[in-house]
């Protein structure tokens, strides 16, 4: 068979001290239809990887200076070469010295002196078994790259479905103007804030604070549920219609849940229904509609919590005149440890200056 065909086959590098072992090796490898590589020492070895990767390399155990043994771990510890199958060749036929080119990542052992038949069945073997695992390699890359190209896909079609939901909330709180999208900046940049605090760097990661911009604008969604004339009274309302607001939060939750439930799983809609839920809950345990205290109060459902109130005290309702800045923010300091949680408040009060604000 030529050199131009065999450059085209496998190439097995062959490593020993001794040039006859060397060249009765390279004599079978090159009659069996593949590549010989023969060379005299682990220096003469590295250089020979540096020029190509093998496709799998016989390696003698007793040589001068670094030992197959030495050689193998050598090879192991590196990222590029670990792969390589490496089959010991030796006299050392020994149960110990072939446990331990077993432990040191060696695929097989062939001892001296060598034979054809079985030099060709382990070679075919081995480059077999290393073929289908590098192609099970690349479907695997392959595969991941497709699930992962699906999960963006859907986790894009849900957030566009979310911010289509969240104009239809925007467009019944038109009276209150841009609310939404104040509430939805604002909590973005309160979290990233956040994320500097030691309480809260593990915690909010650059995920979460993507989340939460948009997952923030649907915190009132349940009132989709409740009637407009309630919402505009500008009288004090009925004990009865105080009942419905405070179904707000546990209504707009379960139209979250709906969606949640009936398409793929993904952060946004997940972080969607705890503010939903939960964003009138108070540190205290007094909120409502379920009464948590503390941290059993989702992070996401405080942070808005805390920017949805401040917010809100900014502008003018059917049934009040906007506060002032400073009147809003005393209302929040007086409320922190109440209905606020006091170290994401901490952080608002070194903050407020930079978030968006109505009436500033």
């Amino acid at each position: 068979m030529s050199d131009s065909v065999l450059a085209n086959r496998p190439n097995i590098l062959i490593v020993d001290d001794v040039s006859a072992n060397l060249v009765l090796l390279s004599e079978m490898i090159k009659e069996l239809g593949y590549m010989p590589r023969p060379v005299i020492s682990v220096k003469a070895a590295q250089n020979a990887i540096e020029k190509k990767l093998p496709d799998l390399i016989l390696l003698d155990i007793t040589m001068p200076d670094i030992s197959g043994f030495e050689y193998c771990a050598m090879l192991k510890s590196n990222v590029k070469t670990r792969e390589i199958p490496i089959i010991f060749i030796s006299a050392l036929d020994s149960v110990d010295d072939k446990v331990k080119g077993f432990q040191l990542g060696a695929v097989d052992y062939i001892a001296k002196p060598f034979e054809k038949a079985e030099l060709e069945v382990r070679l075919a073997t081995h480059l077999k078994m290393s073929q289908m695992q590098h192609e099970m390699e690349s479907y695997n890359r392959r595969l991941h790259k497709m699930v992962s190209d699906q999960i963006h896909l859907v986790a894009e079609e849900q957030k566009n479905l979310l911010q289509a939901i969240s104009m239809l909330v925007a467009a019944k709180e038109d009276a209150y103007g841009d609310h939404l999208d104040t509430v939805s900046k604002n909590s973005r940049l309160l979290a990233i804030s956040l994320q500097l605090s030691p309480k809260f760097d593990k915690i909010i990661t650059t995920a979460f604070i993507d989340v939460i911009e948009l997952a923030s604008r649907l915190h009132d969604i349940g009132y989709l549920n409740v009637d407009d004339s309630i919402q505009a009274k500008t009288s004090e309302l009925s004990e009865e219609e105080w009942e419905e607001i405070h179904k707000h939060p546990s209504g707009g939750a379960e139209i979250l849940e709906q969606i949640y439930e009936t398409c793929a799983h993904n952060d946004f809609m997940k972080m969607a229904v705890e503010i939903a839920k939960y964003h009138h809950e108070n540190w205290d345990g007094s909120g409502y509609p379920y009464g948590l205290k503390g941290e059993e109060i989702p992070l996401s459902a405080r942070i808005v919590k805390i920017i949805d109130c401040f917010d809100v005290l900014n502008r003018k309702r059917s049934y009040r005149e906007a506060f002032s800045f400073e009147e809003s923010l005393e209302i929040m300091q007086k409320d922190t440890g109440v209905q606020f949680d006091p170290s994401i408040m901490e952080i608002f009060n070194k903050v407020q200056k930079q978030l968006k604000c109505e009436n500033r």
